[in-house]
């Protein structure tokens, strides 16, 4: 394989219903276009990025829309799915692709399955790391959220209210980054479950201090947190926010399968797998043209983080036998 390195990126910044798109490129051939999650930037693929390109990949990772380099919208109802979809949509079309593989983590994962739902004709495969995928459909979410947790306040209720979550965040944005990244991690994961807030406290009042798990240097934790220090977090937060409007906007497509080829690549540590089994277990039915699905033993919720060698062989071993 050729030896590729961050030498060889370009960054770019390409027009889309956002505004503009950021996006980080390497590599020639079929494009594979990165979606990252909560509360993260197009870096967290910088493993991806280089091994992709060297197996033969055009690779695009993305700043998604209220991140990073890319736009910002003001309103909270610009952050709905549909809307995230269309970006990825105007992306490869900017690229001068006819179509595009998607790969994505977290939020990522849930943005790429619902592009592959709604724009078949677009995206041809779909990668889904961490997050299971489920069909539109079921309960208002806000109504199963608000019932979960006891006495307790699960943390997408948390994340929901307005200004809330930034009031905690943004006056220590670098060591709240850093707890939550620890918090979800293999090698850091807290004994109380920090995806729950007591009443009267914070998120981070269970983080794990002074300690980063092994896949986070100082210097990503810089990037990370130089990025938020600039941005804020209501654009990265507003995802949250939209998810009774998607809710409304995906009725159509309730219990809808994605049938393009597929893979999921999970950690037994994630909560998103343990919590979402039954998802798992269903993939049958709603990923038919599922390709591999694997769960990392030991592995926390930042699969393609803390084992990137694991992760690109999967991604490389599916991509290949993709049809052209």
């Amino acid at each position: 394989m050729p030896q590729t390195s961050a030498a060889d990126r370009t960054h770019r910044l390409v027009p889309t219903p956002a505004g503009r798109t950021h996006l980080v490129e390497q590599g020639a051939g079929p494009l594979v276009l990165l979606l990252h999650g909560f509360p993260e930037s197009w870096y967290s693929w910088r493993h991806q990025l280089p091994a992709l390109a060297a197996a033969g990949y055009r690779a695009v990772a993305v700043d998604v829309r209220g991140y990073g380099r890319s736009s910002r919208p003001p309103e909270a109802d610009a952050y709905r799915m549909l809307d995230l979809v269309e970006d990825n949509v105007a992306v490869v079309e900017a690229l001068g692709e006819p179509s595009a593989v998607l790969v994505g983590h977290d939020w990522g994962a849930a943005i790429a399955a619902t592009s592959a739902l709604v724009r078949p004709e677009i995206f041809r495969a779909v990668g889904l790391l961490s997050v299971p995928y489920t069909p539109p459909g079921g309960p208002r979410p806000s109504e199963v959220f608000a019932r979960m947790g006891g006495d307790e306040e699960f943390y997408v209720s948390y994340f929901q209210e307005p200004g809330r979550a930034e009031a905690e965040i943004e006056p220590d944005v670098r060591g709240w980054l850093a707890g939550f990244y620890a918090a979800l991690s293999a090698d850091t994961l807290p004994e109380a479950d920090p995806h729950f807030v007591a009443p009267g406290g914070r998120l981070r009042d269970r983080f794990p201090a002074g300690r980063l798990p092994q896949w986070l240097s100082e210097a990503d934790l810089d990037v990370y947190a130089a990025e938020f220090e600039r941005t804020g977090l209501t654009g990265a937060l507003n995802r949250y926010r939209n998810m009774d409007r998607d809710w409304r906007d995906l009725a159509d497509f309730a219990g809808a399968p994605v049938t393009q080829p597929s893979l999921f690549i999970g950690g037994t540590l994630d909560a998103s797998t343990t919590w979402l089994a039954d998802a798992i277990e269903a993939y049958p039915n709603t990923l038919p043209g599922l390709r591999g699905s694997h769960l990392l033993d030991g592995c926390g919720h930042f699969v393609q983080q803390e084992r990137p060698a694991d992760t690109n062989r999967l991604l490389i071993e599916w991509l290949a036998g993709l049809p052209g």
